[in-house]
């Protein structure tokens, strides 16, 4: 230290060497760290990555080969608030995956190998705003409660998924959503989603792409805007019967003559054989008193 007290140079030089050094031994391979995030963008990573540092905010783990995320290993990331997954090969089960990362607000899985959602998948990311689960052509089914506990979402987008349905209470429930992505999934426009398309009419929520959010099934309805096919829906629905409903009709009508028919038949047999038994009675107590 020189006389007035200042560090010299060469001491300021060291301790940031130190610094620099520190970070780059805490820093994964092949990853680039900066203050409280780690990018390991387009690695070709086949694994999640060893030695993060715990105190890590932001992970980017994005254009990688990841087939799977470690749930032990995540739970050490517990300041971990926003994880960049996308363009990886997640798939299967997710379920109870971020179990220790509850912090999370920002969660991008799109471009991925998802098949479903259930209510174990994100429950206990209480904190969750922004879902992108989009890109997904292998997720077929959300289930109806799979959001239950993210009250806080307020973005959540499954474009160009594998869905051809969602039931409208999924969504409805959320009290904060405001941008729902819907655009170019395979729904089925039958009587079942009628509910959800009039909530999407009555909504505030923004659809983005909305030209891009239409109806896969039926073939007569295939690619109408799925808010204004919702008319058709109400008059194929409420008032039209199909082949099936006349033939359940006529077979219930059927058997309902068949049976009230059948019970006259027997309610008439039952009084003839009363009446009889009751002629004969009579005559037999007649032939006493003569006797």
């Amino acid at each position: 230290m020189s006389p007035s007290g200042r560090p010299r140079p060469l001491g300021l030089m060291f301790l940031l060497g130190m610094g620099m050094a520190s970070e780059r031994i805490n820093c994964p391979r092949s990853c680039s760290c900066q203050y409280l995030e780690v990018n390991c963008t387009g690695q070709q990573l086949q694994e999640f990555p060893e030695a993060i540092p715990l105190d890590t905010r932001q992970l980017i783990l994005a254009a990688n080969n990841v087939s799977c995320l470690p749930a032990v290993e995540l739970s050490f990331l517990a300041d971990l608030v926003y994880p960049d997954c996308k363009k990886n090969l997640l798939g299967d089960d997710l379920d109870f995956t971020f179990i220790g990362v509850a912090k999370l607000v920002y969660l991008d899985l799109s471009f991925n190998n998802l098949t479903q959602v259930t209510f174990s998948t994100f429950s206990h990311l209480l904190s969750l705003v922004v879902l992108k689960i989009s890109d997904n052509p292998s997720l077929v089914a959300i289930e109806k409660d799979a959001f239950a506990n993210n009250t806080w979402l307020r973005h959540l987008d499954v474009s160009r998924t594998g869905l051809t349905f969602l039931d409208t209470s999924t969504v409805q429930d959320l009290p904060n959503l405001r941008f729902l992505g819907l655009s170019n999934n395979l729904w089925h426009c039958n009587c079942s989603f009628l509910d959800f398309i009039t909530w999407m009419t009555e909504s505030n929520i923004h659809f983005p792409d909305a030209d891009n959010v239409t109806c896969y099934t039926p073939e007569s309805l295939r690619a109408l805007k799925m808010p204004a096919v919702e008319a058709q829906l109400h008059s194929n629905c409420l008032t039209q019967l199909y082949k099936q409903d006349y033939i359940f009709l006529c077979l219930a009508g059927f058997c309902i003559f068949f049976a009230g028919t059948m019970t006259a038949w027997l309610a008439g047999v039952c009084a003839v054989i009363y009446e009889v038994h009751i002629s004969k009675g009579e005559e037999e107590e007649e032939e006493e008193t003569v006797t």
